[in-house]
Order: structure tokens, then C-alpha cells, then sequence
């Protein structure tokens, strides 16, 4: 094969997609609280895979409301969906009407539901840096 510009674009594309991570097959109860969180139209939505991190739980799902009463929401989708779909409740769930950080606690994963200020302060995806990171977009 002769060494052509097209030939060279296609070899980088190639390398550039085989260092692209594929997101995990995630556990049924992840991507129910992802889809939830969608729905209710949550905003920068990430999970941290904390299996290698030696974390306490193997997932955490963050995703930001835009005020209390959107957290709410956002918090009430995914309980009930996974109350319905997983039949799973939360073990431990944090956070009040007026609270800027709702946590609902599944054991095996955690989600997260910020406002954006309190987010930004608490910067969960720096603490746990060295955890495996994967985007969801809102249209998830």
C-alpha cells in the first residue's frame, strides 16, 4: 500500500480511537440512575468508576440540578425509578428541601446530586482523581 495523505489520516484516526476508552458495561442500577437523572433534564452528569480506587462503594454518579427544587426532582426520579425498575431503595439518602447536596446511597454505588456552587466547592471528581471518569450527556 502506497504511503498517501489519505492513507496517513486514516492510520492517526485509527490509533486516536484505539486510546479512546469504551465506557464500562455499568450495572443496571447505574445506568437506571443515569437515565433518570436525564430525564429530569440533570446537568453534567459523570460517573466514577472507584473499583481500582479502593473506594468504599464501586460507583459514584454526580449530576447537577439548577436549584433545591430541581435536586429534588432529579432525587425523586432516580429513587423511583430504581424503586420500580431495580427494586432497590436507598439504604442511606442525605439532603432536605432547601439542601444544595442530595446523596442517595445504593452500597454498591452512590448518587450524587449537586447544585452547581456547592459542586464546584466539594469537586468530588478531584478528590477521586485516580477513579476512571465517564461523561453522560443530558440527552442519555
Amino acid at each position: 500500500m502506497a504511503n498517501t495523505p489519505g492513507a496517513d489520516a486514516k492510520r492517526e484516526t485509527r490509533s486516536a480511537t484505539s486510546r479512546t476508552r469504551r465506557k464500562p458495561a455499568l450495572p443496571k442500577g447505574v445506568q437506571c440512575a443515569i437515565r433518570a437523572m436525564a430525564d429530569k433534564k440533570a446537568t453534567d452528569v459523570v460517573v466514577l468508576d472507584l473499583r481500582k480506587s479502593g473506594g468504599f462503594t464501586d460507583f459514584f454518579v454526580i449530576g447537577t440540578g439548577g436549584n433545591a427544587r430541581h435536586l429534588n426532582a432529579i432525587a425523586d426520579a432516580v429513587s423511583e425509578t430504581l424503586r420500580t425498575e431495580v427494586v432497590e431503595r436507598p439504604h442511606l439518602t442525605e439532603g432536605s428541601e432547601k439542601s444544595e447536596w442530595i446523596l442517595l446511597d445504593y452500597f454498591n454505588f452512590v448518587v450524587h446530586i449537586f447544585s452547581r456552587d456547592c459542586r464546584s466547592f466539594y469537586a468530588l471528581e478531584r478528590l477521586w482523581g485516580d477513579a476512571d471518569r465517564y461523561e453522560f450527556s443530558s440527552e442519555a
